[in-house]
């Protein structure tokens, strides 16, 4: 097949069609984005009553601290301005079945009790921290060996499975040995 000469009139209609596409590029926010200073913009989301379930299974109870900055990051926000949601707002679950449970153990408060600490202000404001029944075997504990605020449940599986089948969103917190500072790192 030989190839169609273009003509006058289709060259200057695709010149047209070019000129066009050029001026919406121009005129698109995308354009305005690269001629003006680039910054980010805060984005208040307008939450309603959440339903979170955050699984905790570490291999080392030190880690616990890490994890439950996770937690901090969403509920805290919640609790601040301009959310303000109380206990009621919002429903939070902590499920332990690792090796972090040991902390919640009376004996071992002094050890962790930092942890302690700040599990039972999160308990204060309504968050539920509940222990796997069969870990708890598994570490020789009893339901009289835990802190108060903690509930014990048959098996961390099905109570992960009933919650998420209420509606709970799932939040696996993900603790890494730290290897670098955010100094090093930035």
């Amino acid at each position: 097949m030989q190839p169609i000469a273009p003509t006058p009139r289709s060259t200057l209609a695709a010149f047209a069609v070019c000129a066009a596409l050029a001026g919406a590029f121009a005129a698109s926010p995308r354009a305005a984005h690269a001629q003006a200073p680039a910054q980010a913009s805060f984005v208040q989301t307008p939450y309603k009553n959440p339903k979170a379930l955050f699984d905790i299974y570490l291999d080392h109870p030190a880690k616990l601290g890490a994890a439950l900055y996770w937690l901090r990051s969403f509920v805290n926000p919640l609790t601040e301005a301009p959310y303000s949601f109380f206990n009621e707002d919002m429903s939070v679950i902590v499920l332990l079945h690792g090796t972090e449970l040991v902390t919640l153990a009376k004996k071992n408060e002094p050890k962790y009790e930092e942890l302690v600490q700040r599990m039972r202000y999160y308990a204060g404001l309504g968050v539920k921290f509940k222990v796997c029944g069969l870990a708890l075997q598994d570490f020789g504990y009893t339901i009289a060996d835990m802190q108060p605020f903690v509930e014990v449940t048959p098996s961390a599986m099905t109570e992960l499975v009933h919650w998420q089948n209420q509606g709970y969103a799932l939040v696996t917190p993900v603790v890494t040995d730290k290897k670098l500072s955010v100094e090093e790192i930035r």
